[in-house]
């Protein structure tokens, strides 16, 4: 083989990292289509309902949307229909070579990854959701996306309007360049939304979650998350998975379980976690599971990388 044929060659190779969204992609209607199409699928959802005591299927398929976009609910209809739209991939989908889920997502990347069975994972994340609605409930916080404002500057502007420990506000997601969310007491957000454009934030943008997600407030949480993952087995990941919390690879399953406990309280370090799966060869992204939320984010994080989403039956075709 000449040199150049051996160039051509590699430059074909793709190097396929999966992503797995979380709360906010779901919508009536998620998955339907996919269980009348795919066996694989079609049975997920099936053990699903087993596995819960209830119709989440019917939930997901049928509404109603406020019912489905509850905590406790939104959350196992994400993973189901990521893993579902996983299984449906089928071969097209086991050559990953990394994946990473945004938030709640990362439980879908540890089943993608064999961290965890979908059974686990979909108890963890049913009883995380229930967790976190809770823990809303025993101190109303909510959150607010920030638009055209730099990381240091809105960590700065938090630091200055939080009076701890009752009133608090914080980074809590980096989703993109210019597009941080921030979550604290009502209160604290309140001021901080209102200063930001005096900042440089383009538009400050409400959120309506049940709590103060990837905060302090939180906390309450994270004892009854540790004490169930503590009784489930993490096994040995089959690829990376990029934590969200230090937005690096992670390869041993006891490092997962911690993470995900921390991850409660921890911002979502996104836009580093893909810059990092690019850093480390990925050449193609699929988004899996309802939505194409982080496809449109990677336009900006992961640019003239490809990423493709596959939820849907009609989605097939964009993965070759």
């Amino acid at each position: 083989m000449t040199p150049r044929a051996r160039r051509d060659k590699g430059a074909e190779r793709v190097t396929v990292a999966l992503l797995f969204p979380g709360q906010g992609s779901q919508k009536v209607g998620m998955g339907a289509a996919l269980a009348r199409e795919f066996p694989d699928a079609a049975e997920t959802f099936l053990e699903a309902d087993d596995l819960l005591g209830f119709s989440l299927s019917r939930l997901m398929w049928e509404g109603p949307e406020s019912e489905l976009a509850l905590t406790r609910n939104a959350q196992p209809a994400i993973l189901v229909h990521s893993v579902a739209a996983l299984r449906a991939g089928g071969e097209r989908l086991v050559g990953a070579r990394m994946a990473a889920g945004h938030s709640l997502g990362e439980f879908s990347a540890h089943v993608a990854a064999g961290t965890l069975r979908f059974a686990d994972a979909l108890s963890a994340v049913r009883l995380r959701g229930t967790l976190m609605f809770e823990a809303g409930e025993r101190r109303p916080g909510t959150m607010a996306a920030v638009l055209g404002m730099e990381d240091e500057a809105a960590e700065l502007l938090c630091r200055e309007v939080s009076d701890p420990p009752m009133s608090v506000v914080v980074t809590a997601n980096y989703n993109a360049p210019g597009q941080i969310v921030i979550s604290g007491d009502v209160e604290a957000v309140g001021r901080a939304a209102a200063e930001a454009p005096s900042r440089g934030a383009k538009r400050v943008v409400p959120l309506s979650v049940s709590g103060a997600f990837h905060s302090p407030l939180m906390g309450p949480a994270e004892e009854g998350l540790r004490a169930h993952l503590a009784s489930i087995n993490f096994g040995r990941l089959s690829f990376p998975v990029y934590s969200n919390v230090a937005a690096e690879p992670v390869s041993e399953g006891e490092t997962a379980r911690e993470l995900l406990v921390r991850q409660l309280t921890a911002p979502v370090r996104w836009s580093r976690s893909v810059e990092r799966m690019v850093a480390a060869g990925a050449t193609q992204f699929i988004e899996v599971g309802p939505g194409q939320v982080l496809a449109r984010l990677n336009k900006r994080i992961a640019k003239g990388i490809p990423t493709v989403s596959f939820g849907e039956p009609d989605d097939l075709a964009a993965l070759g």
